[in-house]
């Protein structure tokens, strides 16, 4: 399985503080996986710190070799 986050970087918060607002995306994702089986097929929007979506999270099947 794989793990993958994607956020777009030009919305307005991340342009004025990227450093600040990734990691508040990364602090409360890593805080609510808790809450998924972390499954093939799961995932979930990211929003910023003003609830505009600005990405999503997901967990894919492993590639066949």
């Amino acid at each position: 399985m794989r793990f993958l986050l994607e956020v777009t970087m030009d919305g307005e918060a991340l342009a004025k503080d990227p450093a600040g607002e990734l990691g508040r995306i990364l602090r409360y994702w890593a805080g609510n996986l808790r809450h998924y089986p972390l499954e093939p097929g799961d995932g979930s929007v990211v929003y910023d710190s003003e609830y505009r979506e600005v990405g999503r999270w997901g967990i894919e099947a492993a590639e066949a070799s």
